[in-house]
């Protein structure tokens, strides 16, 4: 029988914020861990049949954790990180998630913006970079690699130095934007900066207890997206794109 201490359910409930601290068969909680739960109001959860010593369930359990509990109901305050494994709402991968349906829902308003300035091919390269976000949900959850890059024409090396380098590129030097700047200009700037918060997210989510990540690949094309906006700007400052 495996004792819980103090420090133990400490650590899975998260100093009492995330709970619920799983009991399973095999584990006995400590007097001092009960005081401790009981104390900060933390919620004690036995897998059905557990608790009362029933026995076994007579079928294996819905669902799986990743600190080892079997649970027949999904907690309102779990949700899925893939297939039937549960993880709390807050947890990194599920807020990159969530940042992800941010980045697609401000692309669609930065579309807009194209299209009702006249932009119609800046608009158009916008279904690109939809496409290419959409794809990020199943690249996390199938642990599929992303793949080569290539984002309006531009290969990861022309993404960087394009954006690196745009007075000699396009004509047009860096600068910063500015509220005369036209509605699509300042949508896309909008638009890179949550491309930016989703790459932190993404770093958050996939790096190890050392800051390695496991998911190179993905950070990198979040990456280049970020100068692919830049570049969008560029171009819009530049007069690059015919307005109809």
């Amino acid at each position: 029988m495996a004792l819980l201490t103090e420090e133990d359910v400490r650590r899975m409930s998260n100093q009492g914020t995330r709970g619920p601290v799983v009991v399973n068969r095999d584990q006995m909680l400590t007097p001092g861990a009960r005081d401790y739960l009981r104390e900060h109001r933390v919620e004690v959860v036995y897998p059905q049949g557990e608790a009362a010593g029933e026995g076994a369930p007579s079928a294996p359990a819905k669902y799986r954790t990743l600190f080892g509990a079997a649970l027949n109901e999904k907690p309102e305050h779990m949700t899925h990180l893939k297939g039937n494994v549960l993880v709390f709402k807050d947890h990194p991968r599920i807020a990159f998630r969530g940042w992800i349906d941010a980045l697609e829902a401000e692309i669609l308003l930065t579309q807009q913006a194209a299209a009702g300035e006249g932009y119609g091919a800046l608009a158009g390269e916008l279904e690109e970079v939809l496409g290419f976000v959409r794809r990020y949900i199943r690249f996390d959850v199938l642990d599929e690699p992303v793949g080569a890059i290539e984002l309006c024409g531009y290969t990861p090396e022309q993404l960087r130095e394009y954006s690196h380098y745009p007075e000699k590129h396009f004509g047009q030097p860096h600068f910063l934007a500015c509220y005369t700047d036209g509605p699509a200009l300042l949508a896309v700037n909008k638009l890179r900066t949550v491309v930016r918060q989703t790459e932190l997210a993404a770093y958050a989510a996939f790096r190890d207890a050392d800051g390695n990540v496991t998911r190179g690949d993905m950070i990198l094309g979040l990456n280049r997206l970020s100068s692919l906006m830049w570049i969008f700007m560029i171009k819009l400052k530049a007069g690059r794109y015919e307005r109809k």
